[in-house]
């Protein structure tokens, strides 16, 4: 739906509820009612079947993300998360990147790794030869569980073989099972064919199997976005874009050699992508694993992302990670927001959702290093946790502008002081009546 629609949304945040979700109701038809699936959203009775000892349903804010350029694409970026200011961060960064064209996004074929441990190998160099001799055999074997996946044109498409000669259990021969599970994350379907495998693998090395399960680090699943911010877009009152380049540039460098910096850097990355690997019933941990991991494949922890200055002066930034996330299957398939999430994404295959994904990690990304080099991260996202201060003090809804606004003014965002023009909104109230 969304190759007729326009992401560039004015003052979306200044509309009112049933506005947005109006808005949301064109882009993803006349087929599913944004209404009745965000006030039904999941019921109990599911909720009881997708995990063990159900008790109800913890909620989180859902919100549309708006302004992404993506391709050439317009897209509507739904995200949750419970953090303020997230959502608006990334939707004013990519206002800004579709000022030099949009992001640009490339990604691999969406392959999953399996591994199986072999321990009590007798003879490493004789078993990885046999293995190799009959890696077609064992493909062909895996493929006989693969199912629908198969049936998609996917797949197991190889198979590798690792060796640790000197560990403090003894020396590992790791097989490595690489699976196309097309538009599924594939977490089930490759952990059932190294399970399925694991027998004659051991019959064929003469050793014992003992973990057979997928790897997280899915560094053959990356995703890569890129983008450009003009210098013109960058200025502010107290400098010119050249100057703000600088000083984002600056930051880049120091998450790229300081991993207590990547750390938060990253973790800044991951805001915007959690955020829609939830929105979208997909499993963030995973994710979450596999970004850390790769983050520090070199032997020491770095950013995901880098930013640089171009040739015309222009600030290019560039990130890429594992991101292994689904279409079909799971939770994407369960969770009735999770199946709208999709529907107003508007992606056709798991690799669109991935380059969606890591493109709003940029966004989010180049929003917290903006901040942090210019005016600082505090500003911006204290007038949104102000609005949960107020909340958090007993504020109604006709209060919370006021108290906002005062708390803001006072430079004094803290629950006491919130909780104390609370008392005196209500007392005023009692005095009117």
């Amino acid at each position: 739906m969304n190759d007729t629609h326009n992401s560039q949304l004015s003052k979306f945040y200044k509309r009112s509820l049933q506005e947005r979700r109006d808005v949301i109701q064109t882009w993803v038809g006349s087929g599913r009612s944004v209404g009745e699936v965000l006030d039904g959203n999941l019921r109990v009775e599911q909720a009881d079947s997708m995990v063990e000892n159900a008790v109800g349903i913890y909620s989180l804010p859902l919100g549309i993300a708006t302004n992404f350029l993506i391709n050439q694409r317009d897209y509507l970026v739904p995200m949750v998360i419970e953090e303020p200011s997230v959502i608006a961060a990334a939707s004013h960064a990519a206002k800004l990147f579709r000022e030099g064209g949009g992001f640009h996004t490339s990604s691999d074929a969406p392959v999953m790794i399996g591994q199986i441990q072999v321990l009590d190998v007798p003879d490493l160099i004789g078993a990885v030869q046999r293995l190799d001799t009959v890696k077609a055999m064992l493909i062909a074997k895996a493929n006989e569980v693969s199912g629908s996946i198969l049936k998609r044109g996917g797949g197991v498409i190889d198979l590798e073989i690792r060796v640790f000669e000197d560990t403090e259990v003894g020396p590992m021969v790791i097989v490595h099972l690489l699976m196309d599970t097309r538009d599924a994350m594939g977490a089930n379907a490759i952990n059932t064919a190294v399970e399925y495998i694991a027998p004659d693998v051991a019959e064929i090395s003469g050793g014992r199997t003992h973990l057979r399960i997928l790897s997280n680090l899915t560094d053959r699943r990356k995703a890569k976005a890129w983008g450009i911010v003009p210098a013109s877009a960058l200025e502010t009152e107290n400098k010119d874009g050249y100057a703000v380049i600088k000083a984002i540039v600056e930051a880049s460098v120091f998450a790229e050699v300081d991993p207590y910096r990547a750390a938060t850097h990253n973790k800044g990355v991951m805001n915007g992508i959690d955020a829609v690997v939830m929105a979208t019933g997909n499993d963030w941990r995973a994710v979450e694993a596999g970004a850390h991991a790769f983050a520090a494949r070199r032997g020491a922890y770095t950013s995901l992302s880098t930013f640089r200055q171009n040739e015309a002066g222009d600030l290019y930034a560039e990130i890429e990670l594992p991101l292994a996330v689904g279409i079909v299957g799971g939770a994407t398939r369960v969770h009735p927001v999770a199946q709208l999430a999709l529907d107003i994404l508007g992606v056709t295959s798991a690799q669109e959702l991935a380059e969606v994904i890591v493109a709003v990690g940029l966004a989010q990304n180049f929003a917290a290093v903006k901040a942090l080099a210019g005016e600082g991260i505090q500003k911006g996202h204290m007038r949104m946790h102000a609005r949960q201060i107020a909340m958090a003090a007993g504020a109604t809804v006709e209060m919370v502008p006021l108290i906002v606004d005062t708390l803001i003014r006072e430079n004094n965002i803290r629950l006491e002081r919130a909780t104390a023009l609370v008392k005196q909104l209500n007392e005023t109230e009692q005095d009117k009546r």
